[in-house]
């Protein structure tokens, strides 16, 4: 039946034709004067009746009616086929193969957890790449042609608005060419990332705390900076996606013609991946090199700066560990140009990289000039003081 009624209000069920030729579902607000006029006064008793709308997502036990409550997930339309394996979908698993190369396990696991436990949380899966040609908004529409309506695609802007009842309900969340610069957008993301309850609002509406279970999907041609983000940062999964090596004439089509067997496959295949976080996944399951850089260039400039002086010194002395203290340093990273006063310093070494300080001997090194030639070779001396102390794999592995 088209019409619902929902407390002492009237809607109507409509189909949204959009630009790519299907249609969306979409539950509009219907005057019961208007269903009278189109139809008549008894037409009124057969509507079905609600208390009122709730959102539970299921995929294999969906209800449409929940005690007495009209649920606004939408059920999936895809038939379940049963043994269907990876030779059965080889262009849907190259693709994946292609996104997630050798990540490929966690991918599989990432697209079965949002079929079999959509209320999971997961981490904010970014897709990232300078080049055309990579296949991240393809990506964007593989999960709608998936997860159907319960799939919406938004805007940065929409990202930051107060007013968020047109997404509030969805599983996915997808922003194609994001780039948020701004540090509260960083927050409101972060804090979407993990809520289980949200205040939804619209536009002339009070606010409704209302369960949030969307999963945000971020696609940018800004490799290192499409967001910022610290080095703790353990809720992006960031991916930097290449240019496919072979081109495969109506790939989309190929796509779609998988559905059913890929949709079938993830919602029956075994999760490899043990539930080990708040996330599923632990912070080390999705590291990625994507991931180290965009934490990099998340960095303010003088710790990039001091960073780059560490490692240069690093290759220059040919060691794997150095000590300063903190005059010294900051002597050097003057001369390295780089201008920085003791309470930042300390702030940078302390705060940010949890380093200690130790007073004791240590040893220093330097260059020195070789008699009659223009050669430099390195010399050290024992010094005394209160020093930190810098490890080599430390530095590069927070670059």
């Amino acid at each position: 039946m088209s019409y619902l009624r929902i407390g002492t209000g009237y809607y109507k069920i409509v189909n949204v034709p959009m630009a790519n030729g299907s249609k969306t579902k979409q539950i509009t607000k219907w005057s019961r004067q208007n269903i009278i006029d189109d139809n008549s006064k008894d037409y009124l008793t057969d509507i079905d009746k609600y208390d009122g709308f709730t959102v539970i997502p299921s995929h294999s036990d969906y209800k449409q009616t929940i005690d007495g409550f009209y649920n606004l997930y939408n059920p999936l339309s895809h038939k379940n086929i049963e043994n269907v394996k990876e030779d059965d979908i080889p262009y849907s698993i190259g693709f994946l193969k292609h996104i997630f190369e050798d990540q490929f396990n966690l991918g599989l696991d990432y697209l079965s957890i949002l079929y079999q436990y959509p209320m999971q949380i997961l981490p904010i899966l970014c897709l990232v790449s300078e080049e055309r040609n990579t296949g991240k908004t393809t990506f964007l529409n593989l999960m709608s042609w998936l997860f159907e309506d319960n799939t919406t695609f938004i805007r940065n802007a929409d990202i930051s608005s107060r007013f968020n009842n047109d997404w509030s309900n969805k599983l996915i969340i997808a922003v194609d060419e994001v780039y948020l610069d701004k540090a509260e957008d960083t927050e409101r993301i972060k804090c979407l990332a993990t809520a289980k309850q949200l205040k939804e609002e619209g536009k002339g509406k009070d606010k409704v705390a209302v369960d949030f279970f969307g999963k945000l999907i971020f696609c940018s041609n800004k490799v290192h900076n499409f967001i910022r983000i610290d080095e703790s940062e353990t809720r992006f999964w960031v991916r930097e996606i290449k240019t496919f090596e072979k081109y495969y004439e109506n790939f989309e089509s190929k796509l779609k013609y998988e559905l059913p067997y890929l949709i079938s496959y993830i919602a029956n295949r075994k999760i490899s991946t043990p539930s080990r976080s708040r996330m599923w996944f632990k912070s080390e399951d999705i590291k990625t090199s994507a991931l180290n850089k965009l934490k990099y260039h998340s960095k303010a400039t003088v710790e990039k700066e001091i960073i780059s002086f560490l490692k240069d010194r690093f290759d220059t002395f040919e060691v794997d560990t150095l000590k300063y203290c903190n005059a010294e340093l900051i002597e050097a990273l003057n001369n390295y140009n780089v201008r920085i006063n003791t309470g930042h310093l300390s702030h940078i070494l302390e705060d940010k990289w949890k380093l200690k300080s130790t007073n004791s001997s240590y040893l220093k090194y330097y260059l020195s000039r070789v008699p009659g030639s223009n050669k430099m070779s390195v010399q050290s001396e024992q010094n005394k003081g209160r020093y930190y102390t810098f490890e080599k794999e430390f530095i590069y592995a927070i670059n």
